[in-house]
């Protein structure tokens, strides 16, 4: 995160916020699973597979739709070049859109299928070396670098700032509240939303400045 320039930082924050908020809306939506937060989704799996392996096929469904969602989001930024961000974006969007349509016609199934194919192509935003350079979905790593920093700035040291970090925690953070009370007030408008979010996030991100950055092989 320290390495992005401004404007990748906000889409960055602005897209945490974005799996935040649809997350908490699908967590809501489906009796306490996840469709971005794979960790959450395998403890479950490992749960269901001690006390009632039938409802495994949930969890593991869900895990393997996220998956997949990777494997779509990576093959099309692949072959994006230098508009990976706004292409792979386009998709994400499409998917929620999906979704919401979905949430229209009753179909509660193919909505968090969806949303859980767009969780999953969202990671492929930000990369370097091909691997994902910023985890927008999951947060372990940034409260991580964040614990670090806060321990550099303790012991004088610089470079390492946690500030980033924060802002990219607070953002999924500030979704999810977002999430459930929108699931909580306006359940059915609520998917558009998220769809309309991730549409706009889609036109900021073909503004981005084109400069190359060490952190982000690909500019845009």
């Amino acid at each position: 995160m320290n390495r992005f320039d401004r404007p990748r930082q906000a889409l960055a924050i602005g897209l945490a916020a974005l799996a935040g908020y649809v997350d908490a809306f699908g967590f809501l939506s489906a009796d306490g699973y996840f469709v971005s937060f794979m960790s959450g989704n395998t403890t479950r799996l490992g749960v269901n597979l001690s006390r009632d392996p039938a409802l495994a096929v949930i969890p593991a469904l869900l895990i393997l739709g996220f998956v997949l969602g990777v494997m779509l989001g990576a093959l099309v930024s692949a072959k994006a070049g230098a508009r990976r961000k706004p292409v792979t974006l386009a998709i994400v969007a499409a998917l929620l859109t999906t979704s919401s349509a979905a949430r229209l016609a009753g179909s509660n199934e193919v909505m968090l299928g969806a949303m859980v194919l767009a969780m999953g192509a969202l990671n492929n935003t930000f990369q370097r070396d091909g691997e994902v350079a910023v985890g927008l979905t999951y947060m372990t790593g940034a409260l991580v670098r964040l614990g670090q920093g806060l321990a550099a700035a303790l012991l004088g040291q610089t470079g390492k700032g946690w500030g980033a970090y924060l802002l990219l925690w607070s953002g999924l953070a500030a979704g999810a509240v977002g999430g459930a009370w929108a699931h909580g007030h306006y359940a059915a408008a609520a998917p558009w939303i998220a769809a309309g979010w991730a549409t706009t996030m889609t036109a900021f991100s073909f503004g981005l400045p084109a400069e190359r950055l060490p952190d982000d092989a690909l500019p845009g």
